[in-house]
């Protein structure tokens, strides 16, 4: 009681949610495996001031805060502990500031990432990270795992458009950190610091967002293999021959047969494996013709190039729906992230078909084939003790398949709950250790998404 009366001293009542059955709903994020506490208290607070107030209050009466956005990760980065305040930062949701001129928005870190993208696209700009959660996650939970998405491949990731963040530390103490400038190399870049720290550091209150030029609109095609090995040599031969595709997605059998169940998306069921390419460029089709002609000295069965920009987005929408379509096959699924060299793509993907074969399971892979980054989605149903098992070992069996392939067991989903374990093997016990010490600069007390990442 003491702690809530302490928090309404400085905080609007609807800023405060305390109700149990009301707390519960923000106990954890989308992923399975992963233990979540009861919170005993949910604070939205719109302004900066009320987050330090949360802080300072957190701080005295040394209780853990856990940072969240639109819940849509899936490490368990967002998962209660008991006791813990739950900072949700979704009502600080203002565009404060979108400069044509600088190339700049400045945002709240409750804005949603599709708001922004409309928002900057009015006046000829764009914000080019797109996660496949993109309509409802959040600018400030993209910041805490440093998200990528299906443009990656010539755009980057969410690190390499945040120029300058406003913090808030464990203690209440707001800092700024980075530029609004072009360029600026002043002291250590303790903006990439915070960007994938998933909350352990500081609380981001406030973004400054690097912005682009908006690309004319993409035209996409699909090629059709009969095995993993023709699709990864495809890969390799476009980024190889210096193509820059705006997009280079993978789906295989089982994640296009989901789709069609769910959408009745009209794609090809008979092959292996689909391998989408789109380009933004100024003469896409004679882009995508070339790309086209090194699919099929890869070996590919049919090349089909979209007749429009409308039909190019069909075929994106089908890879934005392949993570719900597999939802669908079994009650739970464990989402893996592995990033591989793109030369070890399709060796990464007969793995994964052989793990499933090993377990007896479905695990469906679609990835982002032009980095490398895969998504092998393993579907079990939790009410079957075996088949749990079996699921939690094969995702521990292709994580240690992607680090065997010189990859690392996260791209773009962060390390949360559920990799803490395989980040340890990843980094080594030097690296942790160097981890644990940043972390005890800013986060002394370690009351900051305690038990997450290490």
């Amino acid at each position: 009681m003491d702690l809530i009366e302490r928090l309404r001293a400085g905080l609007p009542a609807e800023a405060l949610l305390t109700d149990p059955d009301v707390t519960g709903s923000y106990a954890r994020d989308m992923a399975n495996f992963c233990d979540a506490g009861a919170p005993a208290v949910v604070v939205l607070p719109r302004t900066v001031e009320q987050v330090q107030h949360v802080m300072r209050t957190a701080t005295e009466l040394r209780v853990p805060v856990v940072p969240q956005g639109a819940r849509t990760g899936v490490s368990g980065a967002a998962n209660a502990v008991d006791g813990c305040i739950v900072l949700s930062l979704v009502k600080m949701d203002r565009i404060l500031e979108i400069n044509p001129v600088d190339r700049i928005a400045v945002v709240e870190p409750g804005v949603v990432n599709a708001v922004l993208s409309r928002a900057v696209n009015e006046h000829g700009l764009s914000y080019p990270p797109d996660p496949s959660s993109w309509e409802s996650c959040t600018i400030g939970g993209n910041i805490g795992t440093a998200a990528g998405g299906l443009c990656c491949v010539k755009y980057g990731v969410t690190a390499e458009y945040v120029l300058g963040l406003e913090v808030v530390l464990a203690d209440g103490r707001l800092i700024r950190t980075g530029r609004r400038t072009a360029k600026g190399v002043a002291g250590y870049d303790l903006t990439r610091l915070f960007v994938g720290s998933e909350g352990s550091l500081g609380v981001v209150v406030r973004a400054t967002l690097a912005l682009k030029p908006a690309p004319p609109r993409q035209l996409a095609l699909v090629a059709e293999f009969d095995s993993v090995t023709a699709a990864g040599e495809a890969v390799c031969r476009i980024m190889a021959d210096g193509h820059t595709p705006s997009l280079l997605e993978l789906m295989d059998r089982t994640s296009v047969r989901a789709v069609n169940a769910m959408a009745q998306m009209g794609l090809p069921e008979t092959t292996e494996v689909l391998l989408l390419a789109a380009f933004d460029t100024p003469d896409p089709a004679a882009d995508l013709a070339a790309v086209g002609t090194l699919c099929e000295a890869a070996g590919a069965t049919q090349v089909v190039p979209a007749d429009d920009a409308a039909e190019s987005e069909l075929l994106l929408q089908a890879r934005r729906l392949a993570f719900t379509a597999l939802e669908r096959i079994k009650p739970a699924m464990l989402i893996d992230d592995v990033c591989v060299p793109r030369s070890q793509l399709a060796t990464m993907l007969a793995g994964a078909a052989a793990i499933a074969e090993k377990y007896d399971l479905t695990i469906g892979v679609c990835a982002h084939a032009g980095d490398g980054n895969t998504h092998p989605l393993v579907c079990f149903d939790p009410a079957d003790p075996d088949e749990e098992r079996r699921a939690r070992e094969s995702f521990d069996e292709i994580m240690a398949l992607g680090l065997h392939l010189g990859g690392t067991i996260t791209g773009e989903h962060g390390v949360g709950v559920l990799k803490k374990d395989w980040l340890a093997r990843e980094l080594g016990p030097d690296g942790v250790a160097l981890h644990r010490g940043i972390k005890q600069v800013f986060d002394p007390l370690g009351i900051l998404n305690p038990g997450k990442v290490f």
